[in-house]
C-alpha cells in the first residue's frame, strides 16, 4: 500500500509540474511573452547637468534609475517624460555610461538615447536620430580669475593645456586652437571639474548650459563665451533622441516633439539650471 501510494503521489507531482510549465513565459521585463512591453526605457549618463544629473531622491520630478537607489533629473529626463507620456509608455531610465549608449540602444537593453547627443554623420551611421530637441554654443570651463578668465577668443588658450569628454565632437574642436596642449579626453564631466579645480587642466569644452552648470556649482569656475569662437556645423551644435535603424519611434516621438514650443523649451532649460544638485 505504501509503494502504490508513493508512486500515486509522484504521478500527481509530475502533472502538477508539467502544468506549471504549460503557463505564460515571460520576458526579461516581466512582460508576458507575445505581450507587447509598456515601458520606454530610455539610455544617459545621469552625469551631465543641467542635461542630465543623478540625485538621491526624486524632488524636482526626477525619475528613479533602473536597478539603482538614485533618481536622475536634468532637462533630457523631462523631455523623455513629455515623450513617454505621448507614447502611453512608463518611463525608465538606464543609467549608462556615453560609451555604452549607442551599443545598448543597438542590442535592445535601451529604446532611445536621450543624453545631450548631437546627430552627427558617424552616429547616423549607426542608429537614426529624431528631430532636434536642443540647439547650443560651445563655451570652455576655466578657472575664476586665472590666467584664462579675460579670454574673449579661442586662440587666448595657445599654450593651455585643454581637454574635452571622450567620443563627442566638443574633442575634435580642440585642434582648431594654434598651439595648445590637447590632453587625453576624459570619461565624463565631473572628472573633468574634478581635473580643472586641481590644476591637471586650464580648461575644458562643453556646451553652454553645462557651463553655466559648472558656474553654479563651483564658484571657482567661470565659463568663457567667445566673440571668436569655434567653427562648428549645425548638426554638432544640435541635441536630438537617437533610435535604432528604422524604429517605428521615430514619427511618434517627432510629433511629440513638434508640441513643445520654444518658450516651453527655455523654460525647462531654466528649471533644470535651476534644479540641479549643487555640487557634480
Amino acid at each position: 500500500m505504501k509503494k502504490r501510494l508513493s508512486m500515486l503521489i509522484a504521478v500527481l507531482l509530475a502533472v502538477g509540474l508539467l502544468l506549471s510549465g504549460c503557463g505564460k513565459k515571460t520576458n526579461d521585463t516581466g512582460a508576458s511573452a507575445g505581450e507587447p512591453d509598456n515601458t520606454f526605457k530610455v539610455g544617459m549618463e545621469a552625469g551631465y547637468p543641467p542635461f542630465n544629473w543623478t540625485q538621491m531622491d526624486d524632488s524636482n520630478g526626477a525619475v528613479k534609475i533602473q536597478n539603482a537607489a538614485e533618481y536622475a533629473g536634468g532637462y533630457d529626463v523631462e523631455i523623455a517624460k513629455i515623450i513617454a507620456e505621448s507614447l502611453g509608455k512608463e518611463l525608465v531610465i538606464v543609467k549608462t555610461e556615453w560609451e555604452g549608449l549607442i551599443p545598448a540602444l543597438n542590442s535592445g537593453k535601451i529604446d532611445a538615447i536621450i543624453a545631450g547627443m548631437s546627430p552627427t554623420e558617424d552616429r547616423k551611421e549607426s542608429i537614426d536620430f529624431t528631430d532636434n530637441y536642443y540647439t547650443s554654443d560651445l563655451v570652455m570651463v576655466v578657472k575664476k580669475g586665472g590666467k584664462y578668465d579675460g579670454a574673449t577668443s579661442i586662440q587666448d588658450f595657445k599654450g593651455a593645456k585643454i581637454t574635452a569628454q571622450l567620443n563627442t565632437f566638443h574633442y575634435t574642436v580642440i585642434d582648431q586652437i594654434k598651439g595648445v596642449q590637447k590632453l587625453a579626453a576624459m570619461d565624463n564631466f565631473p572628472a573633468m571639474r574634478v581635473a580643472l579645480e586641481s590644476g591637471i587642466i586650464d580648461g575644458y569644452i562643453s556646451e553652454r548650459p553645462e557651463g553655466i552648470s559648472a558656474e553654479a556649482a563651483n564658484s571657482n569656475f567661470k565659463m568663457i563665451e567667445f566673440t571668436d569662437g569655434f567653427e562648428t556645423s549645425p548638426e554638432d551644435t544640435a541635441i536630438a533622441v537617437g533610435l535604432r535603424k528604422g524604429s517605428e519611434l521615430t514619427e511618434k516621438i517627432n510629433e511629440a516633439l513638434a508640441k513643445i514650443s520654444e518658450e516651453q523649451r527655455k523654460e525647462l532649460m531654466d528649471n533644470a539650471i535651476k534644479n540641479q544638485p549643487a555640487a557634480e
